[in-house]
């Protein structure tokens, strides 16, 4: 059997690599402006446009930010445009005021079979998990149940949840150093038991929104592992495909 052969990795991913390792690594943080392009040149010692093809892939992937005029920056869940990339609800009147979240648990436990294989920990490790709201005009519209590795997530309270004004990702950022890269998300139809219908102030047994997501930080690490009940009686998910 022949030897495999050796994968061919362009220049530009290559400098891709180094910068993510520099993310990985907090070197530069989010919402830090990132070295210039020349100066990046130099450090790798590249061409500019080598680098500028990384930072085009970076930014189209949402890792890196363009400012005009400015530079650019690391993303960062605290910039308001960061809320509707994982949030992708959205008001059938088009209004896309931000939502508000309402802590209902914060309980730590031992993870389970299904826990520790979506979040790749061992069985019985410890968990955090946080059920929330969120409500769109006051009115409740989302249900969360989310689990979190407690290794990561250590002083996560149901105190530090209701002291927060923003949302989960940037307090997941901003007090605990995890920025949240991708997710993916399964859905589907359900219908709405009783206690979830008495939640969300719907009759039981309407037509609900199932989301089961797991988010990844950097590594492809996943550190979120989040199931939702969504009413759609007045909102509808908004999936852009480019």
């Amino acid at each position: 059997m022949a030897p495999a052969s050796p994968t061919f990795s362009p220049l530009y991913r290559q400098i891709k690599s180094l910068m993510m390792h520099a993310l990985e690594s907090a070197e530069w943080q989010p919402g830090q402006a990132i070295p210039s392009e020349q100066e990046l040149a130099q450090r790798f010692g590249v061409s500019q446009g080598t680098v500028r093809k990384a930072i085009d892939e970076m930014a189209a992937e949402n890792l890196l930010i363009r400012k005009q005029g400015k530079g650019t920056f690391v993303a960062s869940h605290n910039d308001p445009r960061a809320l509707f990339r994982f949030l992708r609800l959205v008001p059938e009147n088009g209004d896309l005021a931000h939502p508000t979240s309402v802590p209902l648990e914060c309980w730590r436990a031992k993870a389970g079979h299904e826990a520790s294989r979506v979040l790749q920990i061992e069985p019985g490790e410890p968990i955090i998990i946080v059920r929330r709201l969120l409500k769109f005009s006051s009115k409740p519209v989302v249900v969360d149940e989310i689990y979190l590795p407690g290794e990561i997530f250590q002083g996560l309270t149901i105190e530090v949840l209701q002291g927060w004004n923003g949302s989960l990702y940037s307090l997941f950022e901003s007090r605990f150093g995890l920025r949240m890269i991708r997710a993916e998300e399964r859905i589907r139809a359900v219908a709405a038991d009783r206690g979830t219908a008495d939640t969300l102030n719907v009759k039981e047994g309407v037509p609900l929104l199932s989301v089961e997501r797991v988010t990844y930080t950097y590594g492809d690490r996943p550190v979120e592992w989040r199931r939702g009940l969504y009413s759609t009686a007045e909102h509808f998910y908004l999936n852009e495909l480019n």
